[in-house]
């Protein structure tokens, strides 16, 4: 099992991981800088609301003050107005408030020579035994309202010194100062990250499968052109690469098949002639140069056609499939048992399986003296065991034996009585339909060939 760092650095690595933590990080800081913008702009608001409204109080203090002076005046003294009082004797404005000052002169006009500024809630409201804190039931411990001082000459030309006050009002915490609040923006941000990644990802990841497919397979399904435009643009150009590349393993089958066609006749005329040659030894020697070179061209036309193995897939039983092949081979005197079975049915290409067997049966019983087979599901796989019971193969020659040509010792797979490619040909069909092919030393004694495929 990979471990969860690992796997983490291994996410982190692939678009998708880069992509998420990019979504992520950037929508987080979207969301709390948008969080922020807006918490600064509510402040902004209450601020300017309470200016209107210090404003707007003193304007009706004003003009009450115009129609009836004394008797105003009166009730601002004896606190009989809610929200406004005269202010007390000798409150100096020591932080003036331009934007509230620069509000009264545009309602009380530029002569009004108006000056304001909040101050401090003791100076407007000193503590008394009849402070109405102190005998407003619920209100005992309560904030004392804001206060604001101010002063501006009337019509009259009356100097005027009002200290006006609103409610205290708590501004609620900020939203970002909350973790309740800052996890649910990083995990919508991480799930809608998710979401827009694997969308973004889904056609490369499909291009990456064709890919994979095309690269063990010529007989590999088109990829459907569908997504946005530039996607269809690179499936569209990947699949005319793979027609373009089957189109150039057909032609170049196409000509070997012509070329060995063409070697027929003059090996045919070659082999009469070699008949005819007196010496006996060395008529034998010539044939058998002669056979050597006719398996060699043979075998050299199923390699390059396997490669290209335009075959539909099916649906095939293995069980029986296997029971056939081994009761052939029985029938021509091969030393050939059927061990066990896997049951039930695999997705292959039926053709290209049966010469990939046949040819692992033939090295078998050719240079082993035998073959047992047998089947075994494992992890959603599905094993074809063919064993030999010859001496094997030494370990550090066991991938060679696949490379075209090569020749292991005498009477191993590849060896010098024959051309060397059988095993070559059996993993290049095995490719076809998406298996493997590997060898391995059985531990009882000889060599072990399975087919490797997804069941």
């Amino acid at each position: 099992m990979v471990p969860v760092p690992a796997r983490a650095r291994n996410f982190l690595r692939s678009l998708v991981g880069q992509i998420f933590l990019l979504l992520t990080v950037g929508m987080t800081a979207a969301a709390a800088a948008a969080l922020g913008v807006a918490e600064q702009t509510r402040h902004l608001d209450f601020e300017r609301w309470r200016l209107q409204r210090v404003v707007a109080s003193a304007v009706d203090i004003a003009q009450r003050l115009t129609h009836d002076p004394e008797r105003i005046e009166a009730m601002l003294s004896d606190q009989q107005i809610m929200g406004a009082r005269m202010a007390p004797p000798g409150i100096a404005l020591t932080d003036p408030d331009p934007a509230l000052a620069d509000a009264l002169e545009a309602r009380f006009g530029p002569d009004s020579h108006p000056e304001a500024g909040q101050v401090p809630v003791g100076l407007c409201f000193p503590a008394t035994k009849m402070d109405p804190n102190n005998r407003a039931a619920g209100l005992i411990g309560a904030p004392r309202p804001d206060c604001w001082v101010v002063r501006f000459t009337d019509g009259t030309g009356e100097r005027r010194s009002l200290a006006l006050y609103l409610p205290h009002l708590v501004k609620p915490p900020s939203t970002l100062a909350k973790p309740v609040y800052l996890l649910l923006i990083v995990l919508s941000s991480a799930g809608l990250a998710i979401v827009v990644a694997r969308f973004v990802a889904k056609p490369l990841r499909r291009l990456e499968l064709a890919a994979e497919a095309f690269s063990v397979s010529l007989d590999a399904e088109e990829i459907p052109e569908r997504g946005p435009e530039e996607v269809r643009a690179a499936l569209s150009t990947f699949n005319l690469m793979q027609r373009r590349v089957r189109a150039g393993f057909a032609e170049r089958t196409q000509l070997l098949a012509a070329i060995s066609h063409d070697l027929q006749t003059p090996l045919t005329r070659l082999r009469l002639r070699l008949e005819l040659v007196e010496n006996e030894e060395l008529r034998a020697r010539l044939l058998q140069d002669h056979q050597a070179m006719q398996t060699l061209v043979r075998e050299g036309l199923d390699l390059a056609a396997s490669t290209e193995a335009q075959e539909d897939w099916s649906v095939i039983d293995i069980d029986s499939l296997l029971t056939s092949m081994v009761e052939d081979a029985q029938e021509l005197g091969s030393r050939v048992r059927f061990l066990s079975g896997c049951g039930g049915t695999v997705r292959v290409k039926p053709n290209a399986l049966t010469r990939c067997i046949s040819n692992l049966l033939t090295n078998a019983v050719k240079y082993g003296g035998g073959a047992d087979i047998s089947c075994s599901r494992q992890a959603g796989r599905v094993l074809i065991e063919v064993r030999d019971h010859g001496p094997g193969i030494p370990p550090d020659q066991l991938d060679k034996m696949f490379e075209p040509f090569t020749r292991g010792a005498a009477g191993q797979p590849g060896g010098r009585s024959g051309t060397g490619i059988g095993l070559t040909i059996a993993r290049s069909l095995a490719l076809s339909f998406k298996a493997s092919v590997r060898l391995a030393n059985a531990p009882e004694g000889g060599l072990a060939a399975t087919i490797d495929m997804k069941a």
